[in-house]
């Protein structure tokens, strides 16, 4: 079954079925300032099911073999039109849902109402595949058994650049920058707990959170930031609110390190840094473009420019249909709740090597690779990327087991 995920799954179309596909729903921005991410999170989940249809799909078992329908909703960062989202996928036959990259607050909402759903509608349940949303709350005391994370949580990326910075001496003092929302607020606790362990003499020297996708200048946080003398800015800003960051500092002329969970996964974050010209930006992630001795990887990412001319950037949420063929397979059924159970303990190869979903949690142990976007010297950077001249440097590697946190989950399984 491992092997077959990446070389291709199974056969032809359900025999004699009413309908021979099995529906799987994307809710994620797809207008509004972070619409360029829901995009490329889109364009990476329809090239995996394209990849999985076009080697036949996914065998059910007595039920046959299905491929994979995937319908798509925009959020809008909403978690109320997450919600009506969700119902209409539900009332179009999705029975799992993708998403992720609405930030934690919303797709909350979604575990919450689809939970909600399944209890008083049993014969129309649904599954919650979150790709990108980190707040380990999710897996933590809000799990669900119905939502599985596919990413690393805040935890485990802030515990693999915590192990980085104990061996990066130039920090010396942090300054803690954040969106006002649940992610954000994680962001900055876990940086000053576990950077503040592996590193007790950092001095914290600030803290501040500012609205979500809102801000258009930085100049008065960074003001901020100044002031108080940091050299190091712990950051969970992505998309816009991480570019327009940057290009604040190099007009300011601060030469600051950051730490950042995905900064670079998003589309304008390197040419942001190329032309600010001035900080390191480091950030975390399960690959990183350019990265050496990825073979599988970089065959992905070949297939993937070809096939939707985007830059490939997300192995885990190419992933994530993969991971629903994968248990439907084990699971030898359609059900929802027998797939479901089919995932919990989970393993299988990937792009990326073995991992396995946690069954306590629902937390999939994957790697992760902790990178500084820098200039191409054609050594530790051979590969300029999104038409400029820096690309990503490899700092460390961790696995996923060394990553592991303990858990609050208490699951309730139905």
């Amino acid at each position: 079954m491992a092997a077959a995920l990446m070389t291709g799954l199974l056969a032809a179309p359900q025999a004699g079925a009413a309908d021979s596909s099995f529906k799987l729903a994307f809710i994620d921005p797809l207008s509004g300032p972070f619409a360029s991410v829901g995009e490329l999170m889109l364009a990476h989940v329809q090239f995996a099911v394209a990849d999985i249809n076009a080697k036949g799909g996914a065998n059910a078992g007595a039920a046959g073999k299905v491929k994979l329908d995937l319908l798509q909703f925009d959020s809008k960062l909403s978690a109320q039109e997450s919600q009506s989202a969700l119902q209409s996928a539900i009332d179009q036959g999705a029975r799992v849902i993708v998403t992720g990259g609405s930030g934690s607050t919303v797709v909350a909402a979604l575990i919450d109402a689809a939970a909600k759903h399944n209890e008083r509608n049993p014969d129309r349940q649904v599954i919650v595949l979150n790709h990108s949303s980190i707040d380990p709350d999710l897996t933590g005391r809000r799990c669900s058994f119905w939502h599985f994370q596919l990413e690393a949580n805040t935890a485990m990326k802030m515990k693999a650049l915590a192990n980085t910075i104990k061996r990066t001496p130039e920090v010396k003092s942090a300054y803690l920058l954040n969106q006002d929302y649940a992610h954000g607020r994680q962001w900055a606790k876990y940086g000053q707990e576990l950077v503040g362990l592996a590193r007790p003499d950092v001095k914290f020297v600030g803290s501040d959170f500012h609205p979500i996708g809102r801000v258009k200048d930085f100049a008065p946080y960074l003001s901020k930031v100044k002031a108080a003398g940091a050299d190091t800015l712990i950051t969970g800003n992505w998309g816009q609110d991480m570019t327009l960051l940057l290009r604040a500092a190099a007009d300011a002329g601060m030469n600051l390190r950051y730490y950042n969970h995905s900064a670079g996964a998003f589309p304008g974050t390197v040419t942001a840094m190329s032309l600010a010209k001035l900080g390191q930006l480091t950030w975390v992630a399960e690959w990183h473009p350019g990265q050496a001795d990825t073979p599988k990887v970089d065959a992905l990412a070949k297939a993937f420019k070809v096939k939707s001319g985007k830059d490939f950037l997300a192995p885990r949420i190419d992933m994530t249909p993969r991971f629903v063929a994968a248990a439907i397979e084990k699971a030898k059924s359609l059900e929802p709740i027998k797939i479901a159970r089919a995932m919990e303990d989970l393993s299988f190869d990937t792009s990326v090597g073995p991992v396995r979903m946690r069954a306590e949690d629902h937390q999939l142990l994957l790697p992760q690779v902790v990178n500084t976007i820098a200039p191409v010297d054609g050594k530790a950077v051979k590969v300029g990327y999104e038409g400029t001249n820096w690309g990503f440097r490899t700092d460390a590697a961790f696995g996923g087991n060394e990553l592991a946190q303990g858990t609050e989950c208490k699951m309730v399984r139905p």
